[in-house]
C-alpha cells in the first residue's frame, strides 16, 4: 500500500542521545535509555520520559523494540503496549510517531524519505548487517511508498573501525555483504568499520545522502560503549515526522 506525501509540517527529524542530563547512577551515569542492561526501572522511566518532554511528545508515542540483532522489521502506525518484540529495526508514515533504536557500539541508522513521509530507524550491529537489515528496512519503506532516491539516511556514533578488532572469520563474513567494512585497526589486526559497510549498502541501493556522525563510542567518553565498559547504559536514535 502506498502512502499519502506527508503534510508540509510533517518533515523528518532525527534526534541521537549522549550521556548527559539524566538520572541513572553509576555505571549507567547518566542518561541510560536501556532498560534491559540492569539500571534502576525508575531511574531509566524517568530518563524515558524526559525524551519525551524535550520532543514535546506523550510517553506513548516513543516506540522502542526489543532488539535481538536479526532482520526483522516492523512497520508501525500507533502507539505500541510496549518494546516492539524481536525486531532490530522500524518503519512508520505516522506523524508524530518517534522510532527508537538503543546502542552501545552498533550504528543507529536514521533513514527519511522526506517526500513521501516514510521514517524507519535501525539497529545495525555486525550480525544485523551481515544478515541484511539494512535492505531489509528499505523493503520496508518501499512498501509505504518511499522511493531510494528521496531516501536520506544519518548514520550515528558506532565504534570506529580503528577500534573494532575482530577474528579475521569473522571480518570476511561481513565483507562478504559489505567489503568496505573490512579495515585494519590502529594496531593492524583485522577490523570493521560498519559505518563505511553500512554507507556501501546504501549506495548500492541507490541512496543518494549519508550522513556520519563520526564520533566513536569506545573513543567517546559522552557516549555508552559495551566493548569499552561492559556493564554500561545505551543512548538512542530517534526519528519522527514532526
Amino acid at each position: 500500500m502506498t502512502s499519502p506525501a506527508a503534510p508540509p509540517s510533517a518533515r523528518p527529524r532525527r534526534v541521537v542521545t549522549d550521556r548527559r542530563g539524566g538520572r541513572s547512577r553509576s555505571p549507567y551515569d547518566t542518561f541510560n535509555l536501556g532498560d534491559h542492561v540492569g539500571d534502576d526501572p525508575e531511574a531509566v522511566a524517568a530518563n524515558r520520559a524526559r525524551v519525551a518532554r524535550e520532543l514535546r511528545v506523550g510517553e506513548d508515542r516513543l516506540v522502542w523494540m526489543k532488539q535481538v540483532h536479526g532482520t526483522r522489521v516492523a512497520v508501525v502506525d500507533a502507539p505500541q503496549d510496549g518494546p516492539v518484540p524481536e525486531t532490530d529495526a522500524l518503519v512508520t508514515s505516522t506523524p508524530g510517531l518517534v522510532l527508537c533504536v538503543l546502542v552501545a557500539d552498533c550504528v543507529p541508522v536514521l533513514l527519511a524519505d522526506s517526500e513521501t513521509g516514510v521514517v524507519a530507524a535501525v539497529h545495525a550491529g555486525r550480525e544485523g548487517v551481515r544478515r541484511g537489515v539494512v535492505p531489509a528496512t528499505l523493503s520496508a519503506m518501499a512498501s509505504l511508498g518511499a522511493r531510494a532516491r528521496h531516501v536520506s539516511a544519518l548514520l550515528g556514533p558506532a565504534v570506529c573501525g580503528a577500534c573494532y578488532e575482530v577474528p579475521e572469520p569473522m571480518q570476511a563474513e561481513v565483507a562478504a555483504v559489505a567489503p568496505a567494512a573490512a579495515v585494519r585497526t590502529r594496531t593492524g589486526t583485522a577490523g570493521l568499520d560498519l559505518r563505511e559497510g553500512i554507507e556501501e549498502i546504501l549506495r548500492r541501493a541507490g541512496i543518494p545522502e549519508v550522513v556520519r556522525d563520526a564520533r566513536c563510542t569506545v573513543e567517546d567518553r559522552l557516549l555508552f560503549s559495551h566493548r569499552r565498559d561492559g556493564v554500561t547504559g545505551r543512548q538512542a536514535g530517534l526519528v519522527w515526522l514532526g
